[in-house]
């Protein structure tokens, strides 16, 4: 399988990228800053989803996954001036949310194009559905609408063998996470995880690998939590 990971330099990413290159894959993974092995692209411009897809295929020569992980996580104040505010949430929903959405367009374009289907994997989170703190309304916001449009791809496109599938962790120990448990005081977020800690990135890692590799294809649609039960459907 050929496969595209955004966001591959830390965390889920990086794990994720490192799992599936250890199963004889053929994977491509962005980032902001890019490095050798990392495509460079700038969520914030919008045009940089596309040049990192066409990128990527001309590095690939076809793309049978795409793996949206790309994803800030910066807080706001509800008090916080107006200006500050819109900057906040358009910075967190274009990166988060309409970056995927493109990249996810243009996968759907080429799996039509080449006629043998594809997958697309799309990394939510659990404020997706029990939202999160008041400083990250726009966060949860953003995710919430990942799971919306994994969704609609899953529905509109099943017939044609493009599948779409989510993963929903809760706080997994990458920096983002360990920034927030710091600030926030950890052992208090840590009471509310049945399960005592949060999740590696490997865990989460493995999960994407699954849906991105094994899931049936009556799954799609889909979407996993790895929170060790601090949110359960």
């Amino acid at each position: 399988m050929n496969i595209l990971i955004t966001g591959a330099s830390r965390g889920i990413g990086a794990a994720t990228l490192e799992l599936l290159r250890s199963t004889g894959h053929e994977v491509t993974g962005h980032s902001t800053a890019g490095s050798e092995e990392l495509i460079a692209a700038d969520f914030t411009d919008p045009a940089g989803p596309r040049a990192l897809w066409n990128a990527a295929l001309e590095r690939l020569g076809h793309v049978d996954v795409l793996v949206n992980n790309a994803g800030i996580y910066e807080g706001v104040a509800d008090d916080a001036p107006d200006d500050e505010w819109h900057a906040a949430w358009a910075r967190t929903l274009t990166i988060n949310l309409q970056a995927s959405a493109d990249l996810s367009r243009l996968a759907i374009a080429h799996f039509r194009d080449r006629g043998s289907g594809g997958r697309i994997v799309n990394v939510s989170s659990r404020a997706g559905h029990r939202g999160d703190s008041p400083h990250h309304w726009h966060y949860a916001a953003s995710k919430a609408a990942i799971l919306g449009m994994t969704k609609t791809i899953a529905r509109g496109y099943a017939k044609e063998n493009i599948l779409a599938f989510a993963v929903c962790p809760g706080f997994t120990m990458t920096g983002m996470a360990e920034d927030y448990l710091s600030s926030r005081g950890g052992e208090k977020l840590l009471a509310d995880i049945p399960l005592g800690r949060v999740a590696s990135p490997e865990e989460v890692a493995e999960t994407v690998r699954w849906l991105a590799l094994d899931a049936p294809p009556s799954a799609t649609g889909s979407a996993i939590d790895v929170n060790g039960a601090s949110f359960v459907r």
